[in-house]
C-alpha cells in the first residue's frame, strides 16, 4: 500500500493525525474508515496489516488517531465514547469532501460500537465490520475495574494500559454507561460482519453473539480461531483484512476482476516494501499478491520468496505452452503438472579455479503429463517445454535497465 500522511480538523477544531492508505497501483475503487481499539493508535500493527490487505483489493483506508491519542491534538482525559463517534463522522466528512464518501466502516474492540453508531448516521456507508468488539461499550471498564471506586469518589484516576499512562475521568464512565448500541444495530440497515476469536480474553465471545443476534440480515460471522484480542500475529490480521475485502465486495460494488488488460502490449508490475520488514506487496497488471522470505532469513513467511515467484512464472508458462501445443496437435491430454526447485550450485567449468568456485542458478523442472499419449508424444512435449517464453527469457542473460523515478 501507499500511505499518505495527512491531518483533518474535527468538530472541536482540533487537528487529527491520519494516514490514507491507497492501493500501490493508484487505482481506488472504494474508501473505508478504520476505528482503532481503546487507547491504541493509527500505527497499531494489526491496523496496518488489515489496511494493507484491503488496499490490495482496491479499497483505500483512512486510519487516524482519535482526539488526545497518538499524534492527534487534544486531551485524552476530556474525551469519551461519544467524542470518538464524532471523530469518526468528521473523518467520513473529510473523505467525502476531498476524495469520495466512505462505503465501509471497520472498528476494532471499542472502535467497533463506535463504528456502528457513526456508520448508522452516514448514508454512503454500506457495510460495517467489528473485530473483537463489545456489544456493551461499558464492557471495557473491566480494564480498570479496581479504579472505578476511586474515579467515582474523586472524579478521576490514572491507570496504565499497554504500558502507557492514561487519566480516566468520571464523565468517561458515565458516557459508557448511558450508551447502548443494540437498537442501533437492529435499525442501521447496513451489511454487518462480526469478527471475533473464541479465545479472546479481553472481550468475550458472548459480546460478539449479542452483536450478531441484534443485527438483521445481511449479517455474517467470522471466527478468528486461536487469535488474541489485539491480533498480534501478522497472519491473523492479514487474514481478517483479506476476508473483509472479499466480503465487502458483494455490498459496496467493487468491480469484478476479469483479468489484466494489456495496454500497448506492456505488462506493468509494481512492488512496494515498507521500513523494517521484508513482506512485499505486488500488483501485477491489476492482480494483487505478496512476497516474503522464510523466517530463518528474517522474513515472516507470509508469501512466496522472490525466487519461488520466479520459479512459479516458469512453471505457469511451461504448463500454458504445453497446453496450447497439445490443443494445436489435438492430443488426448488430461493434465500437466510442473514441479520446480531453484538452487544455487557450484559451476562445473570455468577458465580457472576461482571461477569453478562460483555458484550459478539452476532451476530443476520436472513435468508430469497425464493422458492417452505415447512416449514419443511425451518426449516431444518435453522438447516444447524448452520453448516456453519465460524459459527463453531466463536462458540467455537478461538485460535489466534501472533508473530512479
Amino acid at each position: 500500500m501507499n500511505s499518505q500522511k495527512l491531518h483533518f480538523e474535527n468538530s472541536q477544531g482540533l487537528q487529527l493525525a491520519a494516514f490514507l492508505d491507497v492501493p500501490i497501483n493508484g487505482k481506488t475503487s472504494a474508501y473505508a474508515v478504520f476505528a482503532h481499539c481503546f487507547t491504541c493508535s493509527k500505527n497499531f500493527t494489526a491496523v496496518r496489516h488489515i489496511s494493507r490487505a484491503l488496499t490490495r483489493e482496491g479499497i483505500a483506508v483512512l486510519r487516524f488517531d482519535f482526539t488526545g491519542l497518538g499524534e492527534s491534538q487534544g486531551d485524552f482525559s476530556e474525551t469519551n465514547f461519544s467524542s470518538n463517534v464524532a471523530d469518526l463522522i468528521d473523518a467520513s466528512n473529510y473523505l467525502s469532501n476531498h476524495y469520495a464518501a466512505p462505503k465501509l466502516f471497520i472498528g476494532h474492540s471499542l472502535g467497533g460500537p463506535a463504528a456502528i453508531i457513526a456508520a448508522s448516521q452516514i448514508q454512503s456507508c454500506k457495510t460495517v465490520v467489528t473485530i473483537g468488539s463489545p456489544c456493551d461499550p461499558e464492557h471495557v471498564t473491566h480494564l480498570f475495574q479496581e479504579l472505578k471506586t476511586i474515579i467515582e469518589q474523586e472524579g478521576q484516576a490514572e491507570t496504565t494500559i499497554g504500558g502507557r499512562k492514561f487519566t480516566i475521568k468520571k464523565q468517561f464512565l458515565q458516557d459508557l454507561q448511558k450508551t447502548s448500541i443494540q437498537d442501533v444495530i437492529a435499525n442501521m440497515r447496513k451489511a454487518l460482519l462480526v469478527c471475533h476469536s473464541p479465545m479472546d480474553k479481553t472481550v468475550g465471545i458472548d459480546q460478539a453473539a449479542k452483536i450478531f443476534a441484534a443485527a438483521k440480515h445481511p449479517k455474517s460471522f467470522l471466527s478468528l480461531d486461536n487469535a488474541d484480542h489485539l491480533l498480534t500475529k501478522p497472519e491473523d490480521s492479514l487474514y481478517v483484512g483479506t476476508v473483509i475485502a472479499n466480503w465487502a465486495r458483494r455490498y459496496i460494488g467493487l468491480p469484478v476482476d476479469y483479468g489484466p488488460t494489456l495496454e500497448a502490449k506492456t505488462q506493468y508490475v509494481v512492488a512496494r516494501i515498507h521500513r523494517n520488514e521484508l513482506l512485499t506487496e505486488i500488483n501485477a497488471n491489476g492482480h494483487s499478491m505478496i512476497a516474503d522470505e522464510p523466517i530463518n532469513l528474517g522474513g515472516t513467511n507470509l508469501g512466496p520468496s522472490p525466487y519461488e515467484i520466479l520459479a512459479s512464472a516458469l512453471g505457469a508458462c511451461t504448463a500454458m505452452t504445453l497446453q496450447m501445443y497439445a490443443k494445436h496437435k489435438k492430443l488426448a491430454l488430461d493434465s500437466i503438472t510442473v514441479y520446480l526447485q531453484h538452487n544455487k550450485v557450484h559451476a562445473e567449468d570455468g577458465a580457472n579455479y576461482e571461477n569453478k568456485r562460483n555458484k550459478i542458478d539452476v532451476i530443476e523442472r520436472e513435468i508430469e503429463i497425464k493422458g492417452d499419449l505415447s512416449d514419443e508424444q511425451k518426449q516431444r512435449m518435453l522438447e516444447i517445454a524448452n520453448r516456453c517464453p519465460v524459459h527463453q527469457t531466463l536462458s540467455p542473460a537478461v538485460k535489466i535497465i534501472t533508473r530512479l523515478k
